[in-house]
């Protein structure tokens, strides 16, 4: 039986700009790895238990998925930081907020949430979960 998630891959345009959003604006570690000794170093983004491995559009990684792009992934992020708080932190990057703060229905709870967009646009939802 599946029980969790380990890690996910985003297809990128530029992994420096993709590390500045997750890292300086998201909080997200920026971390390299090598699956050997002799392979060439791979990228990923760890948060709490997870991590979202990075692949570039213009050096994709075997195995990979079967049509990799820039902007198609949408996913959501729960954070201990009010919505509130991140409406702010947003509004200061100048990153426009796509929707929210609304209400919204997780895997085992109910959330509020905000929207905004990637470097490669890219949905990212922010969420607190709420009783």
């Amino acid at each position: 039986m599946i029980v969790s998630i380990d890690h996910i891959v985003l297809t990128v345009k530029d992994i420096n700009r993709t590390v500045n959003f997750y890292c300086n604006i998201l909080g997200m570690k920026y971390e390299e790895f090598k699956l050997s000794k002799n392979s060439n170093s791979r990228k990923c983004l760890k948060f709490g238990k997870q991590k979202i491995n990075l692949h570039e559009s213009n050096n994709l990684i075997n195995p990979g998925a079967k049509l990799p792009k820039p902007g198609t992934a949408d996913i959501c992020f729960i954070s201990e930081i009010n919505i509130l708080e991140w409406k702010n932190i947003f509004l200061k990057n100048s990153i426009n907020i796509e929707f929210g703060p609304t209400d919204q229905i997780g895997a085992d709870s109910k959330l509020r949430s905000i929207y905004v967009r990637d470097p490669d646009e890219n949905l990212v939802e922010i969420a607190n979960k709420i009783n």
